[in-house]
């Protein structure tokens, strides 16, 4: 296998290679595998995690998904992995950059899968994609045709995602690519950013450095939480044995409540501090993001590895060790 993998320096591209580089390669597979990671300032990434510069297996490649001339033009790769899609709040990034990022940046990563002669295609795409989730709908399934309003910038990310997956779509059609759609929901895992819109993140960065482990709003949401080792391994899964022209939700099926989160983040990584609730519950129904992910289940016998305690637990031991806590 020869993987081309955008967004290769983010929490995804991260975890996936943290999962490779941990053991994950047998020294046979190392021979026959290679990945091309395209970074915009690879420097600064091997700088900042040394421990990919042992890896026989990865090579950075310094280009931008907006700018296709800056890809590894004339190499030919069997499969592509395109994860690239900032969902972070940056300063200046109106969501006109965010709409052409996932959309310009989607097709620039198809038309070089074209020309590279690619054998499979996996878009990370995300559960927003649905939009809201009804209240009398338990868990999503991928049959679920809802999506955000579209007349509401503040969905851009979630329409600009269904529509990212249409274009898949269009050039599996078009060009016979096989290409298979990731729709994925909440993660957790040390690659994960602490100061970030996660909640989790939050969470975790005031059980470990912070006086408290503060909830703003009233903690009722209900959320699910896959870590980052099995996200890496479901989405290689889905890569490779996904079938064409699918999509597949990826997350976790152990539903929690924000609240209940905090309490337990603060019971596994901090027991002494307090849990502060800074909203006030409107009586209204809770707002749910919970994945249905029976077809990765029975379809590629995908299922967690971890539950979410012992995730927390990863997590937290990493990183204080990382920090020189330990």
């Amino acid at each position: 296998m020869k993987l081309f993998l955008t967004g290769g320096t983010g929490f995804f591209g991260k975890s996936i290679l943290q999962y490779l580089q941990s053991s994950h390669l047998t020294p046979n597979q190392e021979a026959g595998f290679e990945v091309v990671v395209l970074s915009r300032n690879p420097h600064l990434f091997l700088q900042r995690h040394p421990k990919f510069l042992a890896c026989s297996w990865l090579r950075l490649h310094q280009g931008d998904i907006n700018d296709p001339q800056s890809f590894p033009i004339g190499e030919e790769f069997t499969d592509v992995l395109h994860a690239a899609a900032d969902s972070l709040d940056i300063p200046g990034f109106t969501p006109l950059n965010r709409f052409d990022q996932i959309i310009k940046g989607t097709r620039n990563v198809l038309d070089f899968s074209i020309q590279a002669n690619v054998q499979r295609f996996l878009l990370t795409s995300s559960g927003g994609v649905y939009g809201p989730q009804p209240v009398d709908m338990t868990s999503i399934p991928e049959t679920y045709l809802g999506m955000p309003d579209p007349l509401n910038v503040h969905n851009v990310y979630g329409v600009a995602k269904r529509q990212a997956e249409l274009l898949c779509s269009i050039y599996a059609s078009q060009f016979n690519l096989d290409v298979k759609i990731a729709r994925c929901f909440a993660f957790l895992g040390p690659e994960l950013p602490l100061t970030a819109h996660f909640a989790i993140g939050n969470f975790i960065k005031n059980a470990l450095y912070d006086r408290e482990i503060i909830v703003a709003g009233d903690g009722t949401p209900l959320r699910t939480y896959l870590y980052q080792e099995d996200l890496a391994r479901w989405l290689l899964r889905i890569l490779e044995k996904g079938q064409s022209g699918h999509a597949y939700n990826v997350g976790s099926n152990e539903v929690i409540a924000l609240s209940d989160l905090a309490a337990l983040v603060g019971s596994v990584l901090a027991p002494n501090k307090p849990v502060l609730i800074k909203g006030t519950s409107q009586g209204i129904d809770r707002n749910r993001y919970i994945p249905d992910i029976s077809k990765a289940n029975q379809m590629l016998d995908l299922r967690p590895s971890y539950t979410l305690r012992q995730a927390i637990e990863l997590t937290g031991d990493i990183l204080l060790g990382r920090s020189g806590f330990a």
